[in-house]
């Protein structure tokens, strides 16, 4: 692996070393750079929004192409099942070929599908049109992250943009449900998609004369069959993740998890025999010496390269990483039940309610830049984690039956703590893995990105749904009025319990929200509780392993 060094001028150009990572050449101006990181958050927006918006235009798309309850499941799982499959792979593509020829490819493809997939005549247009998106989204993420990393080598201003970039994907997900409500509501659902070409083009016309290029120097052979492994890994895991968070347990998700994490273990075995062996007086992965340019190019490289978790920095970041994740999603599981079935609100109005917990979120990733130069970057890390532990308490601890004020106030805690955990260990994450490796790392930073969001929601969703299940019980009297399957059905769901509530006269109707609410509430209570002890415990992991890393200077 090579070592590389960036010095930069007085004009701002970025320099190497003889064995760094190329990135460019010519001076560059300071202000040249902010601009190219203004672009990048164009394709960043587009993702974030894209995540969030069409959940809520699934009614309208039910309606207009006939869609069956499975094709629903579909059109919203298409997207992340091909997208986490093919982000380790296309970080390591980005590499290889120029990470910023990879998002100029990404961003082309991505519009071109949205253009194509808005007017689908069709749910299974629609499903594979969402499919392709995944396929071209894959090439976005890793590509500005990594991109990031060689743009702005000097910390403190990597760190500055690594805010930036996380504050872009928070305020996408918070504008999300408002942008996408406001399009279906005025437009048709298929807006939501096509708003996806004016995004992107400012990138694609003013992208190559301010976004420099970058790859691997010695990038080697490309492995296809750690390519397919990479899929057979990823996407099992992830369908049985979201089918358990969907569904609960059944052998057809655990299968999927057992056959993803077998497949884990055979391409983890492959990246360890392909990677080059490290002369007897290497240090850590990025200090080891480089592969002659002719030896490099002849082998067929790892897509993965394992010795990057051997640096205890990276690989604690990351479980941070996904920790945060984790977190938040699952608190954003139960709220926005709690917001819709309990307090009556529909999907826009909880938006706007959540609006200010995440706009906290991006003022947190922004503030805390400036405070690693006086604390050090893990307790800052843990101190996030710990503020989601508070959170959490909150919820825990609190009553929750005086309507929405509480649980919004715990959520403004948790982002707080989000906010700054993600932040610190993103940039943890790229600074502790070498640069010509930045494409690997931030694609395995996005990974955890979704398999924190993933784990949030099935992990914390099944818990919350089990308690439900076995606290409710229903007055007798439901039973001798209502059906046996809307009963049956409000057994399984709080959205059940709603809609057996709405069908029934006012006393029952009562009886039966009350019932459903302490059963909720009871499972929120239980959930939280075990969500609070893992981020505390996740807080102490970050502050002894992280505690050695310096205050930035």
């Amino acid at each position: 692996m090579s070592n590389t060094s960036f010095t930069r001028n007085s004009t701002g150009a970025v320099g190497e070393s003889a064995a760094g990572a190329t990135t460019s050449h010519a001076p560059r101006a300071p202000w040249r750079d902010w601009l190219a990181l203004a672009l990048l958050m164009f394709p960043v927006l587009l993702v974030a929004v894209d995540n969030t918006a069409l959940t809520f235009a699934l009614p309208a798309i039910a309606r207009s192409l006939d869609a069956t309850g499975v094709e629903l499941l579909w059109i919203v799982d298409a997207y992340p099942l091909v997208l986490a499959g093919l982000l380790v792979a296309m970080g390591s593509l980005g590499d290889r070929i120029g990470r910023r020829r990879l998002l100029f490819v990404g961003s082309t493809g991505f519009a071109a599908v949205s253009a194509v997939t808005a007017f689908a005549p069709s749910a299974e247009w629609l499903i594979a049109g969402r499919a392709g998106l995944g396929f071209f989204g894959a090439m976005l993420m890793p590509s500005t992250l990594s991109l990031i990393r060689n743009i702005f080598p000097e910390p403190n201003r990597r760190r500055l943009a690594v805010a930036i970039w996380a504050a872009g994907f928070s305020g996408g997900a918070a504008l999300g449900p408002i942008f996408g409500g406001w399009l279906v509501e005025h437009f048709w659902w298929g807006a939501i998609l096509l708003v996806a070409v004016p995004i992107i083009l400012p990138l694609l016309v003013l992208g190559p004369a301010l976004i420099p290029e970058s790859r691997d120097p010695n990038p080697g052979r490309v492995d296809v069959p750690s390519i397919i492994l990479s899929l057979l890994v990823m996407v099992p895991v992830v369908y049985g993740i979201k089918i358990l968070a969907t569904h609960g347990l059944a052998a057809e998700p655990l299968a999927a998890i057992g056959f993803g994490l077998l497949m884990g273990y055979v391409f983890i075995r492959r990246q360890r025999h392909l990677l080059p062996a490290a002369p007897a007086q290497s240090g850590p992965a990025q200090n080891r010496t480089a592969p002659s340019d002719a030896g490099a190019r002849n082998r067929t490289a790892p897509l993965l390269d394992i010795s990057l978790f051997g640096n205890r920095v990276f690989s604690t970041a990351i479980i941070a990483n996904v920790l945060a994740l984790f977190s938040f999603n699952g608190f954003i599981l139960f709220l926005a039940q709690h917001l819709q079935l309990l307090e009556g609100q529909s999907p826009s109005e909880s938006g706007v309610a959540m609006v200010p917990a995440l706009i906290a979120t991006v003022a947190a990733g922004l503030l805390v830049v400036p405070l690693v130069k006086k604390v050090r970057p893990g307790f800052v890390v843990a101190g996030g984690l710990l503020l989601s532990a508070a959170g959490y308490f909150l919820v825990a601890f609190g009553d929750h039956g005086n309507g929405p004020a509480l649980l919004l106030a715990a959520l403004l805690v948790l982002c707080l703590g989000v906010g700054a955990a993600e932040t610190i260990s993103n940039d943890l994450i790229l600074g502790a893995a070498p640069a010509e490796k930045s494409g690997a790392a931030a694609a395995i930073s996005e990974t955890g990105y979704e398999i924190g969001s993933l784990l949030g929601t099935a992990i914390l969703g099944s818990i919350l749904t089990a308690s439900y299940q076995g606290n409710l019980r229903l007055p007798a009297a439901v039973a001798e009025s209502a059906p046996a399957e809307a009963s049956a059905q409000a057994g399984e769901t709080l959205a059940g319990a709603v809609e057996l509530a709405e069908a029934l006269p006012g006393p029952l109707a009562d009886a039966v929200m009350t019932a459903a609410r302490a059963a909720f509430d009871s499972g929120v209570h239980i959930t939280a509780a075990i969500a609070l002890v893992l981020m505390a415990g996740a807080s102490v992991l970050a502050a002894v392993v992280l505690r050695k890393v310096p205050t930035a200077r």
